[in-house]
């Protein structure tokens, strides 16, 4: 059973730095992040919500991930947030369960939202006389809710994997959060086998997507290319723009942190990790 034989009651996140000097212009940096990150993301929801002709399958699939990206935010903000202005920065073992429960919901659904975005970018480019059959309004709730289920599943997994063993031992967190690597290292039981599972899973929802979003614009990148017009190849590239640079922000930080051994963990996941947390 997940957590029953662990001792620890509480850990102390270590946070992004211990110097006072620098946790306060940290604090204002950060704040003003999160909060751009909240009100453009709930502005663009409520944008495609009030605007019919906004009421389209590419704007649907932006509006889960807006909803993703500032649940995913506000699951790690505010407390790391409140660790930079704060002396106390301890988080009861539940806190600390719940906090990566929902930040590994999150990231996995990101995932599958941004191959879903790019499989719509896809047949909208490649095959756009069948856009509208093949991303028909019931397809568009089914890639949503498989998102989100495939999200909660490997959620579980990663959560039961990490905090499944015993913790007797230190309990300060080297992180602003509760993340893998660093509670793993606390733990007193063997996490061989718990790594290895998070890693298999982790490679599996990470590289799978990537594959689909690679292939996906391997075929609209050949399409464009085969476009006469400039002003149609000029509108296909600016539609894709923005898809693709949250891809390469969010999946290049993941891979760097979590696809590497136990061991070659170092300091630069705390920066890595800001990237995509905050």
């Amino acid at each position: 059973v997940m957590g029953g034989n662990h001792v620890q009651t509480k850990f102390i996140l270590l946070g992004i730095t211990d110097s006072p000097c620098v946790q306060a212009p940290l604090f204002g940096l950060f704040l003003l992040i999160y909060i751009v990150t909240v009100v453009g993301n709930i502005g663009i929801m409520v944008l495609v919500w009030v605007v019919p002709s906004l009421h389209t399958p590419m704007y649907f699939f932006l509006t889960h991930f807006s909803f993703a990206d500032v649940c995913y935010s506000t699951v790690i903000s505010p407390k790391m947030l409140a660790d930079l202005l704060s002396e106390n920065k301890t988080i009861s073992f539940a806190g600390c369960v719940m906090q990566f429960h929902g930040f590994a919901f999150f990231a996995t659904a990101e995932c599958h939202l941004l191959a879903v975005m790019a499989y719509d970018r896809h047949v909208a480019i490649c095959n756009p006389l069948l856009y509208v059959t093949v991303i028909s309004g019931r397809v568009c709730r089914q890639l949503v809710a498989s998102s989100y289920l495939i999200a909660f599943l490997s959620a579980i997994i990663y959560t039961g994997c990490t905090f499944g063993g015993s913790f007797c031992g230190p309990n300060q967190i080297d992180h602003f959060f509760c993340d893998v690597s660093p509670v793993l290292k606390l733990a007193c039981s063997d996490t061989h086998s718990s790594e290895m599972v998070i890693f298999a899973f982790v490679a599996i929802n990470a590289v799978g997507t990537s594959v689909i979003i690679l292939l996906s614009y391997i075929c609209i990148l050949r399409t464009v290319l085969r476009m006469r017009s400039a002003q149609s190849r000029s509108r296909a590239f600016n539609t894709c723009a923005s898809h693709l640079t949250a891809v390469s922000l969010f999946y290049g930080t993941i891979f760097f942190t979590y696809l590497q051994p136990a061991s070659s963990h170092s300091s630069l996941d705390k920066v890595a990790s800001i990237f995509y947390t905050v």
